[in-house]
Order: structure tokens, then sequence, then C-alpha cells
């Protein structure tokens, strides 16, 4: 059915999304660990950031090309690792690479996505990543890494704030399953990891206690690094010391993270952490931020404080499943206006004007 009304923001289009979604996966996509703090100063954080705009500067041209990774986009945007995007829509990832390549943003998939990564590297041929989680089965992380080089993405972005998931109690009021015929395209040709589709617990909580590695260390990241020439980041790092290390153990860039409040509740604000990661890694790394964006206001400020880029993830799901690609495209078109507007009235006519001075904190 066609929408009445067109959104005009990201927040639109999670109201809209409500009435496409069922209930379970509309909390799955949304909620937070606990009592969803981190959640919601995700987005709090930013309004404690304050801009001091520069006048009589020439913005009669706004230019938002950049490069990450030696990869260039088209605005310093990538879309973030999202699980089971064929709840949204039945095109599910393959709609959002989709949309990713016409908008000349990048796009990380994930481990747990509904398209195989192969399916998903047909439609690509710009910035993509593959999001890892390493798991107790060695061979199968191998096989993993290889198949996403074998396929073309150019990096393996590491999730390392999840050695257990984080407690959603709205999944488990809700008893979430994914729905028949829905299933994790890469893994379903390994015998015995499909996630279970029983209710009373949630099948993603059964796959991590089963699969997913607890025990890993730093000292792994060696081992993962020989299995391809593809470069490393690490995703979920919110500590000086922590960049410092994912420096030193190799790691070309670092997303700055907290999981979209959905890990440990109570942490600290992703983009609070951003100062202090910055300064720690001192341009030794390409440092990216991730949750809470939401305008492209945001953008600016994560970028003045030190982001080389930034990644946007429940939105993404809003606007697949409002219009699949369409609403995906239309929502970072939305994005990009915004970032333009926002560049244009501060005074940097493109991102190297972009600095600290252009922010204070509250």
């Amino acid at each position: 059915m066609q929408e009445l009304v067109s959104p005009i923001n990201l927040f639109e289009y999670e109201q809209l999304a409500k009435s496409h979604l069922s209930q379970m996966a509309f909390d799955y996509y949304s909620s937070g660990a606990w009592d969803e703090i981190t959640l919601k100063d995700n987005r709090a954080a930013f309004t404690r950031i304050k801009l001091r705009p520069k006048m009589l500067v020439d913005v009669s041209e706004i230019n938002l090309t950049t490069k990450v990774l030696g990869e260039p986009l088209q605005l310093p945007l990538l879309i973030a690792p999202m699980a089971f995007q064929c709840l949204a829509h039945p095109d599910g990832e393959i709609a959002t690479a989709s949309a990713a390549v016409s908008a000349g943003v990048g796009m990380v998939l994930s481990t747990l996505s509904t398209k195989s990564l192969e399916e998903v590297a047909t439609v690509d041929n710009g910035l993509q990543w593959f999001q890892l989680y390493i798991h107790k089965d060695r061979g199968l992380t191998r096989a993993l890494v290889e198949r996403a080089y074998t396929a073309g993405y150019k990096a393996i972005c590491l999730t390392v704030d999840a050695p257990v998931l984080g407690k959603r109690e709205r999944d488990q009021r809700n008893e979430f399953t994914l729905p028949p015929g829905l299933h994790p395209a890469n893994l379903t040709k390994i015998s015995g990891l499909d996630i279970p589709h029983e209710k009373g617990e949630s099948g993603l909580l059964t796959y991590f206690a089963q699969q997913i590695n607890p025990a890993l260390t730093w000292k792994d990241l060696e081992w993962l690094q020989s299995l391809s020439p593809l470069p490393l980041v690490l995703k979920g790092i919110l500590r000086g010391d922590d960049a410092v290390r994912a420096v030193e153990y190799g790691a070309q860039g670092i997303v700055v993270s907290n999981h979209g409040g959905r890990q440990l509740d109570g942490a600290i604000a992703s983009i609070d952490a951003l100062p202090e990661i910055i300064a720690a890694v001192d341009g030794r790394a390409e440092v990216l931020l991730d949750g809470g964006i939401r305008r492209g206001i945001d953008i600016l400020k994560a970028l003045a404080i030190g982001a080389k880029a930034v990644l946007i993830g429940r939105p993404v799901l809003w606007g697949l499943a409002v219009s699949g690609q369409a609403g995906v495209s239309h929502l970072i078109s939305l994005l990009k206006d915004e970032l333009t507007t926002a560049m244009a009235l501060s005074g940097c006519a493109n991102l190297q004007d972009i600095d600290s001075t252009l922010v204070i904190h509250n």
C-alpha cells in the first residue's frame, strides 16, 4: 500500500515502519539491552555537542566525497552490519546493498545476513566489508573469511563487543524467533549451525551461546589476519587504551561503537567515547563512529571530533520496511541533503574544512 505522506526525516521513517513490521520484528530491530539507557544516550549525547559555525565562507559548492581505507565514497557514510534484514523486506540485504551502490556509500554485511555474502557481493562494486564473529569452530571462521575474500569484500570488520549476547528484554518478552523460511544464509551450508526456531528463548541467544567464542583475546587477531590479505577493522571499541592495542595488533580501522546500545547497558555513548579514541590513535588508523546518527548534523559533529566517516543502522531497516530499496535510497538522500545544508551553514565547503574548532561539549 502506498504511503500517503512521504517521510521528510529519519524519525518519520521509524514511525511509518511500525505499520510495516510485526511487533516482534520491530522490537528486535529497535530494542536495547536491559533498561535501554545506552540506547537512549546514543541520541542524547549528540544534543550535548554544540556547533560554532564559521561565517563569510564561500559555500556555493559543497563537496562530500572522501575515501575510507583507500576506497572512494560519495559521502562519509556506511551502512552498519545488521542481522536478518529480510524481516523488514523480502529483498533484505540485496535491496540495502543496491541502495548503497546507487548512493556511493559503503556497506558492512552481517555474518547473520538473510542473503548470502556471495549474493550480496554481486550487486556491489564499491566499498563493502564483511562483519565477522569469530566462532568456536575455527574452520567455520576460516571459511567465512575465505568466502568474503573470494567474493570481493574490501575488509573484515570484526565485532569485538559481543563475547556473549546482551540481554534484550523486549526479545525475551516476545519470545523472538525467525519466521519459517528465514535463516542465516551464510551458515545454512554448515550442518547444525542454523539458528533454532523454537519459542521460549531467543534463537539468536542460543546461537551465540553455542557458537561464538567468548575466550577471544587480542592474540587471536594475528591468526585472523593470517587467513586473508584483507585489512582488519575492529568494531566495538570504546576506550583509548583498547584503540592503541588495536593499532598495535594491526587494525587499519576502528569503529567506535556500543553495538547500538544492544550489549552492555550503561556503556558510554559512542560519540562521547570518540574524542579519547581519536587522541589515542593519533592518525595511525582510520576511526569511524557508529551509534545514534539520525541527522546530517550528527554526521557533521562526528567528523568535527575526528571521525573519518559514520555508520547508520536502524534507520536503514525503517527505510527497508517502508519501501525496500527505494526507502533506503531516499533515507540516504535525506541524510546527504541535511549534511550538505549543515556544512554550508557551518562555513565548510568540503570535509577537510571540518575540524575540532567547530564543536564544543556541554
